[in-house]
């Protein structure tokens, strides 16, 4: 146990001086790497920079999901060039085929809504399915970097709201209930949109029905 403490004490460590040396293009190049390479804690990365320097919550935002989006490339050409066999192996036959179904109902929402949720959702498995369904792949970046921004602008939102070490607690919450926070979130903006609708159409906007020459 003092072993692995010992490891990951560097680790951070390690990280820690790595962003100090990449200063603003660090949350880019933690996003690429976890996507690209193997696990890099980008979660805690965009929040440590959103929350010592929250007037660029956007800037960060985008970076890390620009980041994430181009270092899914490399993993979507060797699910392209022969990924398949690699999928099947990773998963069953049942859960391969419903994530075949879910491509060929349509491919963007099949990769976005993946892409939203942090870990141990397997996102890399599903980078590897859009290979091999042949997704488009303008559509595959695009998915990716829209999921990736709707999960970062969230944690970022969350971590100004609560808290750099508050959020750490609420991450272990939102890691066993996302789906009820996406909902929820879906949910509140339709009730937005209904109420701004109902108000153009009171206030005889582009969406009124009535007839003005009466």
């Amino acid at each position: 146990m003092k072993t692995i403490g010992h490891i990951l004490a560097r680790y951070k460590l390690w990280t820690l001086g790595l962003l100090k040396v990449l200063g603003l293009w660090g949350v880019f190049a933690i996003a690429f790497a976890d996507s690209a390479l193997l696990g890099m804690p980008v979660d805690a990365v965009v929040a440590t920079y959103v929350y010592q320097d929250h007037r660029r919550l956007l800037l960060y935002v985008i970076m890390a999901s620009a980041g994430s989006a181009l270092g899914s490339i490399p993993l979507y050409f060797i699910g392209y060039a022969g990924g398949e066999k690699v999928l099947r192996k990773r998963i069953s036959e049942e859960r391969f085929q419903k994530i075949h179904q879910s491509f060929e109902r349509h491919e963007f929402w099949a990769l976005m809504f993946p892409g939203m949720l942090p870990p141990p959702m397997p996102f890399k498995l599903f980078v590897l399915g859009a290979a091999v369904f042949e997704m488009r792949f303008s559509h595959f970046l695009a998915a990716i970097f829209a999921g990736r921004f709707v999960r970062f602008l969230l944690l970022g939102l969350l971590t100004l709201w609560f808290g750099q070490q508050n959020w750490q607690m609420l991450g272990g919450f939102l890691k066993q209930h996302i789906y009820l926070a996406i909902c929820a979130l879906v949910a509140a903006g339709g009730v937005l949109w209904l109420l701004r609708r109902r108000k153009k159409t009171k206030t005889g906007g582009p969406l009124s029905t009535e007839n003005p020459a009466a």
